[in-house]
């Protein structure tokens, strides 16, 4: 497979981040955006949420059109999975996902397909990304590593599920037939 064009724009906080060997990344965390459009992802990852001058972010956004964005690069420590990012790369794909209504237990399908150059690009990326990173060797999907459930934004005696992402749309078994990683689940 060709080597993936990615186009490096980094958040403007993205050299506050704590930086780290390669070594210690074994672990893909593959993440839907949850919201409408690229655009919007940026915006959110450019929030400030912590006394760092840092904020939520995963390392690259592939667009729909299959584009590929790398917002932190794999030397930093990016905040995308609560207890993983240390030996993490975040990977999040454009979607909808839930969005506007993350919470909402009455609207938790997650019914966006991701698109052809989607999964083309980022099987392309995550091949690329293990002939930089030999440590690198899980897998893994936002929702097979966050198992927390909250209460439900229209009912506090029902929960929800925190993440769902990548969501029952991400095609897990095409991905694992074109990397040579293993899915943590």
């Amino acid at each position: 497979m060709p080597e993936p064009l990615i186009q490096r724009q980094p958040l403007p906080y993205a050299d506050a981040l704590t930086a780290r060997d390669a070594g210690q990344i074994d672990l893909v965390v593959i993440h839907c955006t949850e919201l409408p459009d690229l655009a919007t992802a940026r915006e959110y990852g450019e929030r400030v949420l912590y006394a760092s001058g840092t904020g939520n972010s995963g390392h690259y956004y592939i667009d729909r059109d299959g584009s590929i964005l790398e917002y932190v690069d794999p030397s930093r420590i990016a905040h995308h999975t609560r207890g993983y990012n240390p030996r993490s790369i975040g990977i999040e794909l454009v979607n909808t996902g839930r969005y506007p209504h993350w919470l909402d237990s009455r609207r938790q399908a997650m019914d966006e397909a991701y698109t052809e150059a989607q999964v083309e690009s980022l099987i392309s990326l995550l091949g690329e990304l293990q002939a930089r990173i030999p440590s690198l060797r899980l897998i893994a999907g936002h929702e097979d590593l966050d198992l927390d459930e909250v209460e439900a934004s229209d009912d506090p005696s029902l929960k929800v599920r925190r993440k769902r992402d990548p969501g029952p749309q991400f095609p897990w078994t095409r991905v694992l037939q074109g990397v040579p990683l293993q899915r943590v689940a």
